[in-house]
């Protein structure tokens, strides 16, 4: 399994639990994705994203996306997709 960097974490939302993330590469629902900090290492699978409130499959770099995430990450924390 290789990652290569993606985007970072720009905002964290409590309710709903909602990452805020600026990419820098493509991302779609269904890829696997780890969130990395210094106190954040948390792997996923992409369920559902938003770009300004609308669900969308896919985003490119440069977009502001939301991402549901099952813990709390922190602004500045790295985002890797992870590729087999």
């Amino acid at each position: 399994m290789s990652e290569e960097i993606i985007g970072k974490v720009s905002d964290f939302f409590a309710h709903p639990v909602v990452a805020g993330i600026e990419l820098t590469a493509v991302l779609q629902v269904g890829d696997k994705i780890r969130i990395k900090g210094h106190t954040t290492d948390t792997e996923m699978t992409v369920d559902s994203m938003q770009i300004s409130n609308e669900q969308v499959t896919k985003a490119k770099a440069g977009d502001s996306i939301g991402v549901k995430v099952s813990e709390r990450v922190r602004s500045g924390d790295l985002v890797y997709k992870i590729t087999d």
